[in-house]
């Protein structure tokens, strides 16, 4: 069990050399695919773990093929430039010589307002009125939908919910990579929910994959308190889906937001689910 303060098991890593981190995986999906959220997290984490200060500003993800829970996730980390406000470091994802992602980090050390403006909050129910679930957030988190369904029933495309890990340390680059989790696994079941096609069927009868995942921390915030997660579709088509989202404090304020490219399309006859042909 994860106490409070310490840093959650799944964002630990063996160095294994200056720049090159060893990480576990978790079955998130309910078969043996690594989930896209977890290698947000725990590339945020190796980030941070050479930040020298920084935090993460934004992360971008390319999920190149899908890796299987049952090998360790190897990712290095390549300083691309480091200044005295800005920095950035290319990640890669490994398992064994099998290229899994690459990540591009851009760090920073925040600094005062000259201007501030933000996106107001919508007005969606306390997570007290929400309906408890606990589809693709960080193990361990807690989940309220306020609006939509964590699933692909049939209904609009849209999605809010509220989410918090009590044990959540107080370290910024923990609750960055905890919150990075929440917002990779349910844009594409939100794009579906209008058309006839049921989650439970992708790997099955459609073939359903994250493409890239772009993530922006706004504000510094604690994954220990409630933050609030919009989802909405701008567009499906072309065997395609670009979601976005944004993330709000219970106070307020806009914290972070992401956007995603996904795949939605039918299974081709003789091919395997990471697009390769079969024999």
């Amino acid at each position: 069990m994860t106490m409070a303060g310490a840093l959650p098991e799944i964002l630990h890593s063996e160095r294994l050399d200056e720049r090159r981190f060893r990480f576990g995986s978790v079955d998130a999906e309910g078969r043996d695919v690594v989930f896209g959220g977890q290698l947000l997290a725990q590339m945020i984490t190796a980030s941070g773990a050479l930040a020298g200060g920084k935090e993460v500003k934004t992360i971008h993800a390319v999920f190149v093929r899908p890796g299987t829970i049952t090998q360790p996730i190897d990712i290095e980390v390549t300083p691309v430039n480091a200044g005295r406000t800005f920095a950035s470091d290319s990640m890669t994802v490994w398992q064994g010589d099998r290229l899994c992602a690459r990540g591009q980090v851009l760090l920073h050390a925040p600094e005062p307002d000259l201007i501030r403006s933000e996106l107001e909050m919508p007005d969606e129910p306390a997570p007290e009125e929400g309906t408890p679930s606990r589809a693709f957030v960080f193990p361990g988190a807690e989940m309220r939908v306020v609006r939509g369904t964590g699933d692909s029933a049939p209904g609009p495309a849209e999605l809010s919910f509220w989410t918090r890990y009590p044990a959540a340390p107080d370290d910024q680059v923990a609750s960055q990579a905890i919150l990075s989790w929440a917002t990779n696994g349910l844009l594409i079941g939100t794009a579906m929910k209008p058309h006839g096609l049921n989650l439970a069927d992708a790997h099955r009868t459609i073939s359903t994959g994250v493409i890239s995942n772009t993530l922006t921390f706004h504000d510094a915030f604690n994954a220990r308190e409630w933050l609030l997660l919009t989802h909405d579709i701008p567009y499906a088509g072309r065997g395609r889906v670009y979601g976005r989202g944004h993330v709000f404090t219970r106070e307020g304020h806009i914290v972070a937001s992401f956007v995603q490219d996904s795949m939605v399309r039918g299974i081709a006859a003789g091919s395997t689910l990471d697009g390769r042909t079969s024999m």
